[in-house]
């Protein structure tokens, strides 16, 4: 994959279906049709836009199969249907499922999240990927070397089968905070060989965060503490787990600076969990990694928070408006 990532959020969707809900409107379908699983969220987001009814089609690599997977009837033939999926891809899904449906007499529109450069079939409604890798949120797992390995092995998924979704999770953790208490910023800023020696004293949390496959730690403790970290984690049992410190020529300690690390160390490493300590961190690294699971541990009540966040630029204020009184 060296395409630069372009992660699309279920937000980005919805936001986009409801914009050209009035051009989906006047299409008048008869049907919402997604290809099952990759297109049955867009299908149900565009059903609610438009009010139509939804229903499913089942691909089979294996054999190029199509299958009606309704309890509703198929669409009378000269009926107007949208065809769903998350892709316009290379492959024969999309044009096997056009075929199927046009078939039995239908007439097909299409609608992907998304095309790009090797789309054999360019959609009526897609957003444009060329130039990009689209990742979708029900393609987390994608980005770990675990399932590339898997589905590579199976042959694009063709020979044998893959493991659940959920099976190919990987984390990556904060170190202060998380696994260990943080010293307030007061006491660096007052005594740094204290302070330092205090933190290298310290225990471990008795009761850490529900972890499943970690990573790494990637801490923004500067790569001049790799020594003393690394004994502190020898000491504790974490020592296996990989250590990404933070760069100080490349990375200042500045917050939006030691977030952006830390996002962008959590995906070049193929995670699809971060766990921080910090809330505002937290929330810079999810605006940075939207795609990324992020989770705010707060240890005081030993209580995780998933963290979502996106940009926003507020409008300028309208001219105040003079008051009134009765």
């Amino acid at each position: 994959m060296n395409k630069p990532v372009l992660p699309v959020t279920y937000e980005q969707m919805d936001r986009w279906v409801a914009s050209i809900q009035p051009v989906l409107l006047e299409e008048r379908f008869s049907s919402i049709i997604g290809i099952l699983r990759g297109g049955a969220p867009l299908a149900l987001m565009v059903s609610h836009a438009t009010g139509v009814e939804t229903a499913f089609l089942r691909y089979y690599r294996a054999d190029q199969s199509v299958i009606w997977d309704s309890s509703v009837p198929l669409p009378p033939s000269g009926s107007k249907v949208l065809l769903c999926e998350d892709i316009a891809g290379a492959g024969h899904t999309l044009k096997d499922c056009v075929a199927f449906l046009q078939q039995r007499g239908l007439i097909v529109r299409i609608f992907t999240v998304g095309f790009d450069d090797l789309s054999g079939i360019r959609p009526d409604y897609g957003l444009d990927g060329q130039g990009y890798f689209l990742q979708f949120p029900w393609e987390r797992q994608t980005v770990t070397r675990a399932y590339r390995d898997r589905w590579n092995a199976t042959g694009g998924g063709r020979a044998g089968t893959m493991a659940h979704d959920h099976d190919y999770d990987v984390y990556a953790v904060d170190l202060d905070g998380i696994l260990l208490p943080d010293i307030p910023l007061q006491r660096y800023a007052a005594d740094l060989t204290a302070a330092l020696d205090e933190r290298d004293r310290l225990d471990p949390f008795n009761q850490l965060p529900p972890l499943g496959r970690v990573k790494a730690i990637i801490t923004g403790r500067p790569e001049m503490d790799r020594a003393r970290t690394q004994a502190w984690l020898r000491q504790h049992g974490h020592g296996a787990i990989q250590l990404i410190m933070r760069d100080i020529h490349s990375c200042s300690d500045s917050p939006d600076q030691v977030a952006l690390y830390k996002a962008r160390a959590s995906v070049q490493l193929g995670c699809t969990h971060f766990i921080e300590s910090d809330p505002t961190q937290a929330i810079m690294i999810a605006h940075q990694a939207p795609l990324l699971r992020m989770i705010w541990w707060d240890a005081e009540c030993s209580q995780g928070r998933l963290i979502g966040a996106a940009g926003w630029k507020q409008s300028a204020p309208e001219a105040p408006c003079a008051m009134r009184h009765g």
